[in-house]
């Protein structure tokens, strides 16, 4: 019989109480910032009448600060703050920055000699909401999966079980966002929209801190004496709210400036490069440095593939609005709506496709030929779309080809970004696996930055946001399409060629990725 006092009393369904905490309040965090997201293209070059280059810009530049924040929000969480105080400072900073972006401020309007006149107050707001957003993003994101990982000591089998579960809950947001939020902003109107995402966020903030007990003392700081201590009567960990906070306002003007944050990014990117060859030549063995050299390829090719992957919120959002036949049964389905295919085809395939890799077992292809599978499949994606709009002749482009798109690219998305950061963490040298997955941030950073600068190919001017010459727009998107369907086959083509040096260089690290 079994003595139920050595049942862990902290346990729901098998996994740790405070797992379902995390997942509710990861859940509404990208139930907020999904939900944003989907609508950020329509509400710039519909509300103020931003030119499509313009739109997409801002969108790359907002994006680029996003995934790049989490490099300083996970480095104070570790040094001073811990995981939890963290998370609850950047859900604050993300619930002010979403209920910021339902203000509206006075509509934009075009004069009769087509000067556009705008509320620069409102823009500001606007501006100022996605710094406050940024800065959220990057201490909370960067955090709650490493507390999730806290969550179970080491050895303990549910880990995997227990990210799974907790990803789960990031597409279930997704999904819901795309839904909900698109639905409010286009049928009452924007600040219905930003709105629904701020209260998700509210909603998520509620749940991580009613859960603090469940949590058990995990995630707090390991170094509580420092945040006791006192600068000019302000304890220092009031000091690096404060500090973090003053940074949202010169966020606020870098979201603004499309060339700073190129710079930026370039020389981020190039001190980073300089640094793996330095150590890698002077601080590390054979088999090690090979190791790195390969995982930096690998990194390398991931920016190709999530500058092509990260479309769906710039170029396909815009085409799914103007081209697209969105009309099914009667009923026109608003075109951001179309971004929770991702979601969906995720929920249904990521157990598909993890019993699939372990019945190849031996045959499991490595993680170099895995990403060229992925850029295939996401050049694939596009050239569906490139098909679609050649056989639509002079009307609009049927759904099923951004259906199929969404499906091909979803296939790809499971073929590398599960791997990714686990090829992260087995192939860098432990003294710098924070640097390098600051790095692979970093990168896609880039990637989100390259990504508006690609979509501006099938920029399209418009009248209101809107596309009056049907065909032009068309011509604009294949020639886009056509771009991307050639560039994912030929890098896939490429990494396929390589994939074996590559594996090479790994020095059998591989096989324990794939198992």
């Amino acid at each position: 019989m079994t003595n139920d006092s050595t049942l862990p009393k902290n346990d729901f369904l098998g996994q740790p109480k405070a797992l379902f905490i995390l997942f509710f309040t990861e859940m509404w965090e990208r139930f907020s910032f999904y939900g944003m997201k989907a609508l950020l293209i329509f509400f710039l070059t519909k509300y103020y009448l931003f030119s499509d280059d313009a739109g997409n810009l801002l969108i790359g530049s907002y994006a680029a600060l996003v995934y790049a924040m989490p490099v300083v929000g996970g480095f104070i969480a570790d040094r001073y703050l811990g995981f939890r105080k963290a998370i609850v400072f950047g859900g604050i900073l993300l619930v002010l920055g979403h209920l910021g972006m339902a203000y509206e401020g006075n509509a934009t309007t075009k004069t009769l000699t087509g000067e556009i006149i705008r509320d620069e107050f409102a823009l500001q707001i606007f501006y100022l909401s996605l710094a406050f957003i940024v800065m959220g993003v990057g201490f909370l994101k960067a955090n709650i999966s490493s507390l999730v990982g806290e969550l179970y000591e080491e050895g303990d089998k549910r880990r995997d079980s227990g990210f799974t579960i907790f990803y789960m809950g990031i597409n279930l947001g997704s999904f819901l966002a795309t839904i909900i939020c698109v639905w409010l902003g286009e049928s009452y109107g924007w600040s219905y929209g930003f709105g629904a995402a701020g209260i998700g966020m509210l909603l998520g903030l509620i749940t991580f801190i009613s859960g603090r007990k469940l949590l058990l003392g995990k995630g707090e700081s390991k170094n509580q004496a420092f945040l006791e201590k006192r600068i000019f009567g302000l304890k220092n960990e009031w000091l690096i709210y404060t500090v973090c906070s003053a940074a949202a306002f010169i966020v606020w003007q870098m979201v603004q400036s499309h060339s700073v944050v190129q710079n930026l990014l370039i020389i981020a990117g190039a001190i980073s490069f300089i640094y793996i060859i330095y150590y890698a030549l002077t601080q590390l063995d054979k088999i090690a440095r090979e190791r790195l050299f390969a995982l930096t390829i690998l990194i390398v090719f991931t920016i190709i593939f999530w500058a092509l992957f990260e479309q769906a919120y710039t170029s396909l959002n815009l085409f799914a609005d103007r081209v697209l036949d969105r009309t099914i049964f009667g009923h026109t389905i608003p075109a951001g709506q179309f971004l929770s295919l991702n979601s969906l085809f995720i929920i249904l395939l990521a157990p598909v496709f993890a019993w699939f890799w372990i019945k190849l077992e031996k045959y499991n292809p490595n993680t170099a030929v895995k990403f060229s599978i992925a850029l295939l499949l996401v050049g694939l994606g596009f050239g569906s779309l490139v098909f679609g709009i050649n056989i639509s002749e002079m009307g609009k482009v049927g759904v099923i080809w951004i259906i199929l798109l969404n499906l091909l690219h979803t296939c790809a998305e499971l073929c590398l970004s599960p791997v990714g950061l686990s090829a992260v963490t087995k192939l860098s040298p432990v003294k710098i696996v924070g640097f390098m997955m600051g790095v692979w941030f970093l990168a896609t950073a880039s990637s989100e930055f390259i990504a508006s600068i690609l979509a501006n190919i099938a920029s399209v001017d418009t009248s209101n946001g809107e596309a009056p010459d049907l065909n032009l727009a068309k011509q604009s998107y294949l020639k886009l399409f056509e771009y991307l369907f050639y560039t994912g086959i030929g890098f896939g083509v490429l990494l396929l060629a390589l994939s074996k040096p590559i594996n090479k260089l790994m020095h059998g690290v591989d096989k324990e990725l794939n198992n």
